[in-house]
């Protein structure tokens, strides 16, 4: 058996929980919106069309934030074409995706759905096609109150009160040259910081996020974000990361280390936007919006089968998650929360159908994905502060980061519940992990499950034919005695533990 040891105690903190941290992604790419969201034909569609299959799943899974309405898709997206009365609005060529966008769901749509879930919007401005007056246009339209050119369009298309969207995003990942509207560094973050300012000057409320890199692989990652922060870093909130993972040629040990990567990710982030403020002798701080990561197999077609170009809301990467995808996510997770001193928003992307959380079909059925589960119980059971965790643990080789630890954690604390979040990577042994109880005042467990696959599956087991094959099971093998828990770990699975006083 594995054995890992914590290191924990109530005064050494990362800082608070932050809520925005469990937030998901509403993209207009294939089946993400019309047929997954809004499909006004399903039997469960109420009078806006919304599905409340999907709606109430939603609802359980809890996402924070949502940000919309891309993604690729915003950087060539005309928010005119979105709002007014439906049987007007054009159908458009959506360049990302090869298809055809109907704008049956648009502002007003996503305002009543981010509603009805009980979620924050975070919307995203086109900087890719369209500029500074078009973003400063759709914050008119969406939070202004009445008296003026745009914000009485909205109050003629129905909606008299404003939206009053709080957090924007200053485009998407327009560092790479797959993006209309691809910009350099230089060019991105003086748009971005001119952009952000005229934007403050109608809302000084808003919160901004400037693009980052889409990922650390990328050949301009560290040099982007340090010449985008040194134009805008007066302007903006936050800067973005985006970063998806999957298993390569089989090699799941690497693969279950993938938040190695995550971790080192934000750490050079943090390093370079700390470098920015301190060479500009700025006060505020920069933080991170990870508004983009997940479990995404790129090596598969983007499009499934039957797809061609110009459909009409196409299946597109519509990837069916595992078990070892779930407990990498887990791992994702725990990455997050453990810079939670920095990293103040998260969005798994995406909600549904598109590399998503949910899946549902066409005038059917709509299910949780294997991912679904950790993401729901870290969204629900992490609260107070998150804890500074030391794992000790025996280690396990792989190709991409050498030595890696078998078991990942994270905790946080309340003053009543300890809530740990634990993986064990090893695919073969379980694993004994001792959590160090004293300083926090509980003695008993009071909720302790794992994620684990139906008997007789694998590790390859989805949630496709049986949408409960891969659950949260109770995890009996916890024990407390004298200031110490020892929790066993299942092999490969990810686990929550709470303890409280007796």
């Amino acid at each position: 058996m594995r054995t890992a040891r914590l290191a924990l105690d109530p005064a050494f903190t990362v800082g608070p929980v932050p809520r925005r941290l469990f937030g998901s992604f509403v993209e207009h790419m294939g089946r993400c919106v019309y047929t997954g969201i809004f499909e006004p034909d399903h039997p469960s569609a109420d009078e806006d069309g919304l599905r409340t299959d999907v709606l109430e799943l939603t609802k359980e899974l809890g996402p924070t934030v949502v940000r919309y309405p891309g993604g690729n898709f915003v950087s060539g997206f005309e928010w005119e074409d979105s709002v007014g009365p439906r049987e007007e609005r054009p159908r458009r060529i959506d360049r990302a995706w090869r298809s055809v966008e109907t704008n049956q769901f648009g502002l007003a749509e996503f305002d009543a759905w981010a509603r009805k879930v009980g979620t924050e919007p975070m919307m995203a401005v086109n900087l890719g096609t369209r500029g500074l007056q078009e973003a400063c246009d759709l914050l008119e339209y969406s939070n202004h109150t009445s008296g003026t050119k745009y914000s009485d369009l909205r109050v003629q298309h129905g909606s008299k009160d404003p939206f009053g969207i709080k957090l924007w995003c200053l485009g998407n990942e327009l560092d790479g040259p797959w993006q209309t509207g691809h910009k350099t560094a230089a060019e991105y973050g003086r748009l971005a910081a001119e952009t952000g300012m005229a934007m403050r000057s109608i809302d000084p409320d808003i919160e901004l996020v400037a693009v980052g890199s889409s990922s650390r692989s990328m050949p301009t990652f560290g040099a982007w974000e340090q010449t985008v922060l040194e134009l805008s870093y007066h302007a903006v909130d936050y800067v973005s990361l985006h970063a998806y993972y999957q298993e390569h040629d089989g090699d799941a040990a690497s693969f279950l280390a993938s938040a190695v990567d995550m971790d080192l990710f934000i750490d050079q982030v943090v390093a370079t936007a700390d470098a920015v403020r301190a060479k500009g002798k700025h006060t505020k701080k920069i933080n991170l919006s990870f508004d983009e990561w997940n479990v995404w197999y790129q090596t598969k077609p983007h499009h499934g089968p039957g797809v061609e170009p110009w459909d009409v809301a196409p299946r597109v990467i519509e990837d069916e998650y595992s078990i070892t995808d779930a407990v990498v996510v887990g791992t994702l997770l725990n990455s997050l929360l453990r810079h939670a001193d920095r990293v103040h928003i998260g969005a798994q992307a995406q909600l549904v159908n598109v590399i998503g959380l949910l899946r549902s079909e066409p005038g059917g059925e709509a299910w949780k994905q294997t991912i679904a589960h950790p993401f729901e119980q870290v969204r629900r059971l992490a609260t107070g502060n998150v804890l500074q965790v030391v794992t000790t643990s025996d280690k396990y080789e792989t190709a991409k980061f050498d030595a890696v630890d078998v078991v990942d954690a994270s905790a946080t604390y309340d003053d009543e519940t300890l809530t740990v979040f634990l993986a064990n990577r090893d695919q073969a042994d379980s694993a004994s992990v001792e959590v160090p109880l004293r300083g926090f005042g509980v003695d008993r467990v009071v909720n302790a499950k794992y994620l684990a696959a139906a008997e007789g599956q694998d590790r390859h087991t989805t949630n496709l034919e049986n949408h409960s094959a891969v659950g949260l099971r109770t995890l009996d093998d916890v024990t407390v005695t004298e200031g110490l828990a020892t929790v066993v770990l299942p092999p490969l699975s990810w686990a929550v533990v709470q303890f409280r006083k007796a």
